[in-house]
């Protein structure tokens, strides 16, 4: 890698996020956000919401040091950057890369009473399935997981895996939160399993209880590509 190569990568970060903060900024604050069933105390809890839901969520808990994993890509190191001004904490790991070592800060995190925002279908789907980690996390830490529905209206829905939405700018958005749900430390895996069907059936639920209340519809998610 040659030396300007190298002085882009590290500088990219910081040289894009400027604009794409601005940027995003305009969006945020002119979205009029309407929040249910937030816990009183959300100390120790895991927030869940889909993938293709995460913007309007992350707009609207801005400022509030939750904690948020952000994967080791170069992609990431624009997210990590664009988070960390929004208020957040950031853990840095995938299930590609670096996921054990993000894993256990998490359930550190939680440990200590922290509180952290998830999409429990991964950084790569499939769309509306619950992964293995957000539960193990669960586990370990005895943190509540937290079901929640997201939607917005108008909006653009992106032909991507996950049928990311993207509000207008003025949108109406709409967040309800479920109640929690735990996962005992010595639960057996049938158990852990239960639970996890549970999360899964509820953010779905809570989602088209929000879709509903703002007369939407969305498409399901494009069929995955075959393997080569």
């Amino acid at each position: 890698m040659g030396p300007i190569k190298r002085w882009w990568r590290a500088k990219r970060p910081e040289i894009l996020v400027g604009p794409l903060y601005a940027a995003v900024n305009v969006f945020l604050w002119s979205f009029k956000t309407q929040a249910e069933g937030f816990p009183e105390d959300d100390s120790k809890m895991i927030f869940c919401g889909w993938h293709g839901r995460s913007f309007v969520f992350g707009g609207y808990c801005r400022d509030r040091s939750y904690t948020v994993l952000i994967s080791q890509s170069r992609d990431g190191d624009i997210q990590n950057t664009m988070f960390t001004r929004l208020g957040y904490k950031t853990i840095r790991g995938s299930t590609s890369r670096g996921g054990v070592r993000a894993l256990i800060e998490a359930i550190r995190e939680l440990k200590r009473g922290g509180t952290m925002a998830m999409t429990p279908d991964g950084p790569r789907g499939p769309s509306g399935i619950v992964q293995g980690g957000v539960m193990m996390m669960a586990q370990r830490s005895g943190a509540g997981l937290v079901p929640v529905g997201i939607t917005a209206k108008p909006r653009r829905i992106v032909n991507s895996w996950d049928r990311y939405v993207i509000p207008y700018p003025f949108a109406k958005c709409l967040i309800i939160c479920g109640e929690p749900i735990y996962v005992a430390e010595d639960a057996s895996d049938d158990e852990v399993e239960r639970c996890r069907l549970l999360l899964e059936s509820e953010c779905h639920r809570l989602q088209d209880v929000a879709e509903k209340r703002f007369g939407v519809t969305t498409p399901p998610p494009p069929p995955p590509k075959p393997k080569k």
